[in-house]
């Protein structure tokens, strides 16, 4: 299998080629803008794999992807590339438009193109795979109510309108074209090689600063958690096994308020870093509490039975277990998380200094 990867760069895309490469019968083609959230030193262990190429494409760039198809050949995709932010989107909606709807048609169009001059086998073999989120589906308001693949669309955010409608132009493209196509929708995810800009990562940095560890509202923000390396499998999974034209809910089982993980983070650190900054006794002291941010959804959960019915998938890892890992890694990568802070991992651009 060769797979044309979108987004490899990124936190969740770089575990999957990290994974695939390891299974040793995949061949991966990274296709990535490097925009700030694209780090190639995720993918430094495996940068010289024979099985890995790196490309440095916009998605949104017709010509350039056509030509990746053409030197290529790719028999699968998988559309990980995305803006994701939700607090960025809010900000500034342009991008997100942009990347995760024009871009996404974009990529669907030359998918298509190259999918139809295919011969009849490798026309049969070839799958769309397209990654997406929980947060198409809006808020959850009652305990015991859950995501399920048929649970309307109320996104609440430019993000996960963004989102929301990448999925539907998906949807669109295998009823119309016959595209063979795959979605998954998946909770939020964590683990090592984390942009700080998300929730645990900036509370654990944050915190080994001695930095305020702000939190939105009173905290009480329902999500379940995905160890990014748990999603990793279940999406390779899918690709290999999934069924054309199906959707599958990617969930941890893992539904924390946003105030426990961060008071999870910080007993973590009393034990694995307990030499703290000048000035602090315990890491919890450096929570603060700021005003909500717009349209902030309650709850989110997922219903994973579909996927661990049909496909055998489940999450090997709990929060308790993934948190420590995740600490973990934090405590012992410092350089990795120096150079984000510093901006320095923008600079490995391909020509560039590496």
């Amino acid at each position: 299998m060769k797979i044309l990867l979108t987004g490899g760069a990124g936190f969740i895309g770089s575990s999957v080629i990290r994974q695939a490469l390891r299974a040793g019968d995949i061949e991966i083609v990274n296709v990535d803008k490097l925009t700030y959230a694209g780090n190639l030193d995720s993918l430094a262990s495996i940068d010289a794999n024979p099985n890995y190429t790196f490309e440095q494409v916009d998605i949104c760039n017709g010509p350039a992807i056509a030509q990746v198809f053409a030197q290529h050949k790719p028999t699968a995709v998988m559309h990980l590339a995305a803006e994701s932010h939700v607090d960025r989107s809010i900000d500034n909606p342009t991008d997100f438009i942009q990347t995760n709807i024009v871009g996404t048609y974009t990529l669907l169009e030359q998918s298509r193109v190259y999918w139809q001059s295919l011969a009849q086998e490798a026309k049969e073999a070839f799958r769309f795979h397209h990654i997406s989120t929980d947060e198409v589906y809006g808020d959850l308001e009652h305990a015991g109510v859950f995501f399920t693949e048929t649970t309307s669309y109320a996104p609440s955010s430019p993000y996960s309108a963004s989102k929301a409608s990448s999925d539907h132009l998906v949807r669109a493209w295998q009823r119309t074209y016959g595209l063979p196509t795959l979605i998954t929708n998946c909770s939020n995810n964590y683990g090592p090689f984390h942009f700080p800009e998300k929730l645990i990562p900036n509370v654990i940095l944050n915190a080994l600063a001695g930095k305020p560890l702000p939190i939105y509202g009173d905290g009480s923000q329902i999500r379940d958690w995905l160890y990014v390396e748990d999603h990793a499998k279940a999406l390779l999974r899918v690709i290999r096994s999934g069924k054309t034209g199906a959707t599958y809910n990617i969930g941890g089982h893992n539904e924390q308020q946003n105030l426990d993980v961060v008071k999870t983070i910080c007993a973590l650190l009393e034990e694995l870093a307990p030499n703290k900054p000048a000035g602090v006794s315990y890491y919890k002291d450096l929570i603060t509490f700021v005003s909500d941010r717009p349209g902030h959804d309650r709850r989110y959960a997922i219903d994973a039975s579909k996927i661990e019915k049909e496909l055998g998938w489940q999450p090997e890892e709990t929060f308790k277990s993934g948190i420590r890992k995740t600490v973990t890694w934090y405590l012992a990568n410092q350089d990795w998380c120096n150079r984000v802070l510093s901006g320095e991992y923008r600079l490995q651009r391909l020509g560039e200094i590496s």
